[in-house]
């Protein structure tokens, strides 16, 4: 996702978190921006008590799927480097989120809006306006949305996926 959202290659991605190159400035920013992390955030000293704990709408990154249908916003964008990662998805009738395959961790997530299709291992879960699903990612997992209306849904990963 993160070559996805910085338009590189998966494996010059995996090159950066495995020491074999270094990024230009220009990609570092990059990748700093995308992250949430201000430049002097990262050459600073590790978090204390200053830590940011409330983020606004300013500080959300937003992404639209117009070939699926859908929008993420990131509403923590530094969720990276913590355990879980939190997204709103709205999905628009007829469409749906990407298709996961099998990973590590768990994910949870509430409909705020509408009604989607939790397709689980190609089992179908409708889940409703006011209700929750909760699974362990280890099997290829999406969303659709097969009704009339947008459906939104806060998504949560651990550990982060999106």
């Amino acid at each position: 996702e993160l070559a996805n959202r910085l338009e590189l290659t998966k494996g010059y991605i995996s090159q950066l978190e495995n020491n074999l190159t270094s990024p230009s400035i220009q990609t570092l920013f990059a990748l700093l921006e995308v992250l949430g992390v201000e430049t002097h955030e990262f050459f600073s000293k590790p978090e204390g008590e200053d830590a940011k704990i409330v983020f606004t709408k300013e500080d959300f990154y937003e992404k639209e799927n117009p070939d699926l249908g859908s929008t993420i916003s990131w509403i923590v964008p530094n969720a990276l480097k913590y355990e879980m990662e939190p997204i709103i998805i709205e999905i628009m009738p007829g469409g749906q989120s990407t298709i996961d395959d099998s990973h590590p961790g768990e994910e949870f997530g509430y409909v705020l809006e509408g009604q989607v299709t939790l397709v689980l291992n190609k089992i179908r879960h409708i889940v409703k306006k006011g209700e929750t699903f909760y699974y362990m990612a280890n099997k290829e997992h999406y969303l659709q949305n097969l009704g009339n209306t947008v459906a939104r849904i806060l998504w949560i990963s651990t550990p982060p996926m999106f």
